[in-house]
């Protein structure tokens, strides 16, 4: 067996049953090298980034113009809007027409927003039937799981995990190739598309002047999704708006280089309406749920910056901490960076204030980010807020207490070097410390800590250096 991988985080606890190490530090990196060489490809690509920042922020500035515009539009070209105030309501709202329309079966695109306000479970109690139909998605639901990522919901997955899946799921023979592993899912969703009553998707974008809702995929079930179904849902975040197809051209240009290191995602879908007289598909009746659901708040704080986020995925995969946690570690859908200061702002404080500090903030979030969001700033900003109402425990306060004192006094802080080199070596075993105690335990339970150098840095520097 290999050696576990070893962070600055520490060494990576194997899966105590299949003794395989997840596989998302590998995976992100990859991602982001495909990122840094898509860019390096493109010479516009700085010019793009400013030119998308700036259709972002000009849009947040003035999204209640642009968002009235949409909703005209949208309605112009035969569609219906409904503006919903939270999660709770936009279910309700689909749910309504889900019933209203003797809907039986969903079939949905990849959608974050969706996964944000719960709809699956929400239509599953309203005795609706909910296929997710991207193969990500179709992993996370089959396995009763949560995505662990924005644009690869299950990077947190093997090729053996998925195999094993099928087999027990689906009933498939059991294999690891990935080429046979898409040919079995794509041939159990078909007939979905076909049978499904209701197509829900998400929303890259809306474009104002024309009502049209631009969705990118890179799988077809994207356009089946919208397509096939008589009806079709859409589910919008107030936020995700832009002026003009040519603002909308833009984002394009660095949403897929930055995500997958593409130019262009495979598919980029332009949805404008339901269908028209002549048009050979489509459905019968297009619905766009506009979603609010703590946004308005956000806009007007002092995160409100974090809105223009185009939902990439970069910062998650250039993040040293997202890499060794995994998505799961952050406990709502938005994950990484991104979810650090977007859950915390959408959410309030109080249930999330530990968020803030997942990160060690060097900044190479903003480096990524294709439209410059300055996510070490703002997550600042949310310690700070966390700090001012209170919501650092007890042992944290003391424990930093003890280390600005300590820090400020180098007798007191060499004493403390020294007994923690005492401490740790009756607690390691082998150069690790595999069980820490008290709050601790939280860390190695995941991840085995090194252990602390008997002589500190500072006692080597003197002896070697005689002063």
């Amino acid at each position: 067996m290999a050696p576990e991988p070893v962070t600055f985080l520490g060494r990576v606890k194997r899966d105590r049953e299949s003794g395989v190490v997840a596989p998302v530090s590998e995976a992100a990196r990859r991602m982001s090298s495909y990122r840094v060489d898509a860019s390096n490809n493109f010479p516009l690509m700085e010019e793009m980034r400013d030119r998308a920042r700036e259709v972002r922020l000009h849009t947040l500035a003035n999204l209640d113009r642009y968002l009235a515009q949409f909703a005209s539009q949208v309605e112009a070209n035969g569609g219906y809007v409904h503006w919903a105030a939270d999660g709770d309501e936009a279910n309700a709202i689909i749910t309504e027409l889900a019933k209203a329309n003797g809907v039986r079966s969903v079939v949905k695109s990849k959608s974050m927003v969706t996964e944000e306000i719960e709809l699956n479970d929400a239509l599953e109690q309203g005795g609706v039937s909910v296929v997710e139909s991207d193969l990500g998605e179709f992993i996370v639901q089959l396995s009763n799981d949560k995505p662990s990522h924005i644009i690869a919901p299950v990077l947190h997955k093997t090729r053996y995990d998925i195999g094993e899946l099928f087999a027990d799921k689906l009933g498939a023979a059991y294999t690891t190739d990935p080429s046979e592993l898409t040919e079995i899912a794509r041939s159990h969703l078909r007939r979905e598309f076909l049978t499904a009553d209701m197509g829900i998707s998400g929303c890259n974008m809306g474009i104002a002047d024309s009502g049209t809702v631009v969705l990118v995929t890179d799988e077809g079930n994207g356009r089946l999704t919208t397509t096939a179904p008589r009806i079709h849902v859409t589910v919008m975040g107030m936020e995700r708006i832009v002026p003009t197809f040519a603002d909308a051209s833009a984002v394009l240009e660095v949403l897929a280089r930055a995500g997958t290191g593409q130019r262009l995602s495979v598919y980029t879908n332009l949805v404008s309406g339901p269908r028209r007289h002549g048009d050979p598909d489509g459905p019968d009746a297009f619905h766009v749920v506009i979603l609010d659901n703590g946004r308005s708040r956000t806009l007007s704080g002092s995160e409100a910056e974090i809105l223009a986020c185009i939902r990439c995925g970069a910062c998650l995969n250039i993040c040293p901490v997202y890499r060794e946690v995994g998505g799961h570690a952050y406990g709502f859908t938005y994950p990484g960076p991104i979810g650090a200061v977007v859950t915390p702002s959408l959410k309030g404080l109080d249930e999330w204030h530990e968020l803030p500090y997942a990160s060690t903030l060097c900044g190479a979030c903003v480096e990524a980010c294709p439209v410059r969001i300055d996510i070490p700033k703002m997550l600042l900003t949310l310690r700070s807020k966390a700090v001012d109402d209170g919501h650092l425990p007890g042992w944290l306060t003391f424990a930093v207490g003890r280390y600005a004192s300590a820090a400020t006094h180098p007798r007191q802080f060499r004493l403390l070097l020294k007994a923690g080199g005492v401490v740790g070596s009756m607690m390691a075993k082998d150069g690790w410390i595999t069980k820490a105690p008290s709050h601790g335990a939280n860390w190695t339970g995941a991840r085995d800590l090194p252990q602390p150098a008997k002589t500190p840095f500072h006692a080597r520097w003197k002896e070697r250096n005689g002063s």
